[in-house]
């Protein structure tokens, strides 16, 4: 599995799936999540809802992924993800790691080469950007190293990282 950095924007970004990092509603919200279902258009929306209506009626928990159409994007999909908000008094990097892990084996699922990420949890949830960056870069190369001994599946992860710091971060975690 190849692993790149491309600043710039998410919604832009030529792939087979995008990932958003999604409130549990589904619902469209600020930051990426905003922003995708803004370009995406009103067909995310409505599988989103579709979604609340079947499957998922309380909403996708933190570290969990589903899959939509990705409407207007120039991706195929968007695999949705709820990352968890950071918290100085518990540990909930597993719940972070699993939002990479989760997203990866849907993106497989469904037969994506190419996924994009942003940096998960990095926003408004107040994940240290220099953490969030090393769980997202050192999950996906776990995944990979996996992936390579069982079946093939994503063959390439694009790293979109919003703003020169989360840009500095990726550039120094896929350097070691």
């Amino acid at each position: 599995m190849k692993l790149r950095i491309a600043p710039g924007d998410l919604t832009e970004t030529v792939v087979d799936a995008v990932v958003n990092a999604a409130n549990s509603s589904l619902l469209g919200g600020g930051g990426v999540d905003g922003a995708i279902h803004r370009r995406g258009g009103s067909e995310i929306l409505a599988a989103c809802r579709r979604l609340r209506e079947t499957s998922l009626p309380d909403g996708l928990p933190a570290g969990q992924a589903v899959v939509t159409t990705a409407g207007k994007l120039p991706a195929r999909w968007v695999i949705h993800t709820v990352g968890p908000v950071h918290s100085p008094r518990e540990d909930r990097s597993q719940t972070l790691a699993s939002c990479y892990r989760e997203a990866l084996r849907v993106a497989g699922e469904i037969g994506a080469r190419s996924v994009a990420f942003p940096t998960i949890s990095a926003g408004v949830y107040g994940w240290p950007m220099d953490d969030a960056v090393r769980i997202a870069v050192e999950t996906v190369r776990e995944v990979a190293a996996r992936q390579e001994s069982s079946a093939p599946g994503v063959e390439e992860v694009v790293f979109v990282p919003f703003g020169a710091d989360a840009e500095s971060a990726f550039r120094a975690q896929l350097s070691t």
